[in-house]
């Protein structure tokens, strides 16, 4: 038996799973993919036993930076981001980390026709928004703007991956939300209803929005945005890009399904 899993908390209700199950029906993959809660501190234990069967994983918060210390190997976005969101499994046991977010998230740009951004601003300050930063800069942004709960901790957080990424970053906390939302690309990088409280904050103009949320979509903020003339893109387009690009690399086998995995999930989330 071949298995993979999702890592993380909570995954109770990951679409993950739904992805990646409909990939291995569509490519006659008799494979298992289950998802696993594990929290930071329990993630060295679970890998340090792994068998001959597991052949990857995919990574959700908390798990997505405390993993890279753990990987025989990282790829050179994992390195730049500082996060890595899928793990596969060599014959030989070795762990090579990969971040397909990025991937993901850059393909949901690009249907939506978006493929430049001299202005970003990204709200949030976790792994995504690390992504989002990357995402700006192959953009051909070289300065965005972080709107941050905790300006001190974004600072810690953001500044060496900034670096990397090769990006310049302008941290600001979470009251001056309002005045930057008029960018050519705002990513809201946060959890499902976080960014609500922002909705009111939209003024008339053009741009996207990319709400990494894709339950409920759209989202209240979202909604806003689109009522004052932006274009919104939602998370789940990036969701399946991104497990799509996992699904090649795990299996080894291109291209992945993405027609069948797209109709899956619109299926569970309907």
């Amino acid at each position: 038996m071949t298995r993979l899993a999702l890592l993380g908390s909570p995954v109770d209700a990951a679409l993950s799973p739904v992805l990646h199950r409909a990939a291995y029906a569509a490519m006659g993959l008799p494979w298992t993919y289950h998802a696993i809660a594990c929290q930071p501190q329990d993630l060295p234990r679970f890998l340090g036993t792994l068998d001959g069967s597991w052949r990857g994983f995919s990574l959700t918060m908390p798990l997505k930076r405390t993993v890279v210390p753990l990987l025989d190997e990282a790829s050179e976005t994992v390195t730049r981001i500082g996060a890595a969101n899928t793990i596969v499994v060599t014959p030989n046991g070795r762990l090579i980390g990969e971040n397909t977010d990025l991937y993901g998230m850059m393909q949901a740009l690009l249907e939506a026709d978006v493929t430049t951004a001299t202005t970003v601003t990204v709200l949030g300050a976790g792994a995504t928004a690390c992504t989002a930063l990357a995402a700006a800069r192959e953009l051909g942004c070289d300065q965005a703007l972080v709107i941050a709960r905790d300006t001190a901790r974004a600072h810690v957080r953001l500044g060496n991956t900034a670096e990397r990424i090769g990006i310049m970053v302008n941290i600001e906390p979470w009251a001056a939300a309002g005045h930057h939302l008029a960018a050519d690309l705002v990513v809201s990088a946060l959890p499902p209803h976080a960014a609500d409280a922002l909705a009111s904050l939209w003024t008339r103009g053009t741009g996207t929005l990319m709400d990494v949320v894709y339950r409920p979509w759209p989202s209240r903020f979202a909604h806003a945005a689109q009522e004052a003339g932006r274009c919104a893109v939602g998370g789940l387009p990036m969701l399946v890009h991104q497990a799509a690009r996992q699904v090649v690399l795990q299996t080894g086998h291109s291209p992945a399904p993405v027609t069948e995995m797209l109709l899956a999930s619109q299926r569970e989330i309907h």
